[in-house]
């Protein structure tokens, strides 16, 4: 009998290989970047968070948060 190799999980409990094509759903699409703490992905172009729910990314931009206001320093 032979046995398949558990998943490795990475960051946020998604499977690296997942987080390697993962992309932006807006027209430009680019690759999305983990930040861990605040558990979402990240587009870099528009600066938008895609949350992580129950190691789920959820990619819908109805749910995205737009990071470019909350990031202002006073």
């Amino acid at each position: 009998m032979t046995t398949t190799p558990e998943p490795t999980a990475g960051p946020l409990g998604l499977d690296p290989e997942l987080l390697a094509i993962l992309a932006c759903p807006d027209t430009h699409h680019s690759p999305l970047t983990v930040d861990e703490e605040a558990g979402e992905l990240v587009c870099a172009t528009c600066d938008r968070a895609f949350p992580v729910r129950d190691g789920i990314p959820v990619l819908l931009l109805d749910e995205a948060r737009d990071r470019g206001a909350g990031n202002a320093t006073p």
